[in-house]
């Protein structure tokens, strides 16, 4: 993470600002250890892209916590996954307790000027993300220049990759999943629609109708640019 010296016309003084405060990402990947289920197979992901940095883990948070709520930070649950890493953490200062990791990261990244981070999650509660945007001041052009280079160049998670790979168009789960030859619906989603999403490649085409019949993916500018990147020539 680094730390830009924003320097104030005709005066002496200057601020200084990260791009992603440490403290929000630490909250925010303790919270993602002491809350996954350790029954599934898929790992914590961590995507950092010029704009944002985004935390994916599995499954999502517990129901007794309402949507509206973890979207406005006010998410208080009644049951908590895995309390002796829970306790462990708070042995290393790594945690003040519970219900405490939501208010502490957008107080964090408010003190730092950045905008609010998101917290995301489907109707089925398959897997959580923690989006972090990266603070409007904390880059100049060239720098700016250099993450879109590296952003467009690097290489993602293989699952997603492959997805991109063969994603033309808008498509649907089955069409993907067939294309894919692949035939766990179950493992599709969790290890290439939601990773995919999540990382900013591919978007829905009813975002609010996550579960209806008619929904399409299809590849966002940033997948776009990916695919291009790689040759694929694919035509939108």
């Amino acid at each position: 993470m680094h730390q830009t010296i924003i320097k104030h016309p005709d005066t002496a003084e200057a601020t200084r600002v990260w791009n992603f405060p440490y403290a929000a990402i630490e909250e925010a990947l303790v919270n993602a250890v002491y809350h996954r289920s350790y029954e599934e197979r898929e790992p914590i992901e961590v995507r950092i892209s010029h704009d944002e940095l985004v935390i994916l883990s599995f499954p999502g948070p517990d129901r007794s916590i309402r949507l509206e709520d973890l979207r406005t930070g006010r998410a208080v649950s009644r049951r908590y996954r895995n309390r002796r890493i829970g306790g462990f953490l708070k042995e290393l200062d790594l945690t003040e307790g519970r219900s405490t990791g939501i208010p502490k990261i957008l107080k964090v990244m408010a003190a730092n000027g950045s905008p609010a981070p998101l917290f995301e999650t489907d109707d089925d509660r398959i897997s959580y993300v923690v989006r972090l945007p990266a603070h409007p001041q904390s880059r100049s052009s060239d720098a700016v220049n250099m993450e879109v280079t590296m952003e467009v160049t690097v290489e993602v998670a293989m699952e997603v990759a492959a997805l991109l790979k063969v994603l033309v168009g808008a498509m649907s789960r089955q069409e993907l999943q067939t294309t894919l030859h692949l035939k766990n619906a179950e493992h599709f989603r969790k290890a290439y629609i939601l990773p995919a999403i999540a990382v900013g490649v591919v978007e829905m085409t009813l975002p609010n109708q996550p579960n209806s019949r008619l929904q399409r993916y299809r590849a966002t500018s940033k997948g776009m640019r990916w695919q291009k990147a790689n040759n694929l020539g694919i035509q939108h």
